[in-house]
């Protein structure tokens, strides 16, 4: 039986399995109760409006429509749905499109069920929570806060930087780098110098990983 103050939650992930474990795991819990699960973001839509929740856990790398064009599409029809994201990735550019779209609450899977109540209990009261990992890509003020923007740390890069990135992350000589760029080597290592201070990196190899982990070597 729903208590007037329990929040419905409705969840969205590709994976039986997760979907399956979350909702054993949150209608365990008073203060919540999940009022339905879809594997798709179109799915999710058709029933966000059939049982209008308080929150949306949903999940960002799965088939189909994008998760952010539907919740943009969702708030449209709910703007009080409080919208935390549940994924294994944490880049920047998916970081940036869920403040784009208004969420709440960004939590890696990797982390402990807590975090999550964390950030489920926080989005209840009107707050935000987001993952440590996901705090530390934001540029933050001087109260070491988020910025409103909600700017992340790699979108401080100027495109300049970004190709110096992408060259190093290639394992290109600086020298090598000038010479693609049409640029001296003093500019290359003012650029690579700027980058590294932007992101708090120390080294070639940290920041090669960097570039490798953000899809940026390849592209």
């Amino acid at each position: 039986m729903q208590s007037e103050n329990q929040k419905r939650i409705l969840l969205v992930d590709d994976h039986e399995l997760v979907r399956l474990a979350l909702s054993e795991m949150l209608n365990r819990d008073d203060d919540f109760e999940v009022v339905g699960d879809a594997a798709t973001a179109d799915e999710a839509i058709v029933l966000a409006l059939k049982t209008r929740p308080d929150i949306l856990v949903m999940d960002i790398d799965m088939p189909g429509m994008i998760c952010f064009d539907a919740v943009d599409q969702m708030h449209k029809r709910l703007p009080d749905l409080a919208v935390i994201f549940l994924s294994a990735f944490f880049h920047d550019h998916y970081i940036e499109q869920a403040i784009a779209v208004g969420a709440r609450g960004y939590v890696i899977k990797g982390d402990s069920p807590r975090t999550l109540f964390r950030a489920l209990r926080a989005v209840a009261a009107g707050g935000a929570y987001f993952s440590k990992e996901v705090m530390a890509r934001f540029t933050l003020d001087e109260q070491g806060r988020p910025k409103p923007s909600g700017q992340t740390v790699n979108s401080t890069l100027t495109h300049r930087e970004v190709e110096v990135l992408r060259y190093l992350a290639r394992g290109l000589s600086k020298k090598e780098i000038a010479r693609m760029m049409h640029i001296s080597v003093k500019t290359v290592e003012h650029h690579s110098t700027s980058v590294m201070k932007k992101l708090d990196i120390h080294d070639r190899v940290e920041l090669a990983l960097y570039a490798i982990r953000e899809g940026l070597a390849e592209a």
